[in-house]
């Protein structure tokens, strides 16, 4: 992608930007020529670099307002600006609805919809006063498209997270365009933790059209289009990097051949 998209001289924000997917969109958008800065609420054991060069590194706590509000005006008086802000902090344990209280549940909203929420606030008033404008780029989930047991307020904050990502793309027009790339399953270094060992993950992986999982440089390629002028005119988007989909279970369970 670097190859054909250059992003010399802009500057992106990643939250949680320092491992799985969120490492691999910031080695992308480094290996374009962007300046990356990474947050989340602890530093990596590692930087993240690609192409001979390496992503920043700033604390923050996403669920403080205040922090990040912060955390932007520090982007914007470092940086000088800020073009791309890519919301993919989040996550979830796997725990079914009558297990984990309204309490616990309400967190994983706050993480995964008013977090990014938060985040995109702040980053508006940076791109809102400079030329160019900005764009926001929403990782979604396909828990967000269908029904998620087991990670049930994770699927309905990120149903929430593309809702509100349209929402933004009418309101916030035309300075920032805002799109949601909603992802199926990736592998990471915590994929074992999911799928099992390699035969569980290569299992899994075939259930998916494409015969793999993602891998987090699929997600990063995806990000670096829509945060490029090549996606001048792609604003209240969702983007499905799911590789075909999930295969319907009711064509195994049907006695016809497919």
């Amino acid at each position: 992608m670097a190859a054909i998209i250059d992003l010399s001289g802009s500057v992106a924000v990643v939250t949680g930007g320092t491992r799985g997917v969120g490492a691999g969109i910031t080695r992308a958008l480094l290996a374009a020529g962007a300046e990356v800065v990474t947050c989340a609420r602890r530093p990596p054991d590692e930087p993240v670099e690609a192409a001979g060069r390496t992503a920043r590194f700033l604390p923050v706590d996403l669920r403080d307002p205040e922090a990040v509000a912060g955390f932007f005006d520090r982007v914007r008086e470092d940086h000088g600006r800020l073009d791309t802000l890519v919301n993919n902090a989040g996550g979830t344990p796997f725990r079914m609805l009558d297990e984990g209280g309204a309490e616990r549940q309400a967190r994983v909203v706050e993480l995964n919809l008013v977090a990014p929420l938060t985040a995109s606030l702040a980053a508006y008033e940076v791109m809102r006063h400079q030329g160019g404008g900005g764009a926001i780029i929403m990782i979604g989930s396909v828990s967000g498209t269908r029904p998620s047991p087991g990670s049930a307020a994770y699927g309905a904050a990120k149903a929430g997270l593309d809702n509100l990502a349209r929402s933004m793309a009418v309101e916030w027009a035309p300075r920032v365009r805002v799109n949601t790339v909603v992802l199926g399953m990736v592998r990471t270094e915590l994929s074992h933790l999911h799928y099992g060992d390699e035969d569980g993950v290569a299992a899994v992986g075939r259930t998916v059209p494409l015969g793999r999982l993602a891998e987090p440089a699929d997600i990063g390629d995806a990000c670096v289009f829509l945060a490029s002028d090549r996606a001048a005119y792609i604003s209240g988007a969702s983007l499905h990097v799911h590789g075909g989909g999930e295969r319907p279970g009711f064509l195994d369970a049907a006695t016809v051949n497919h």
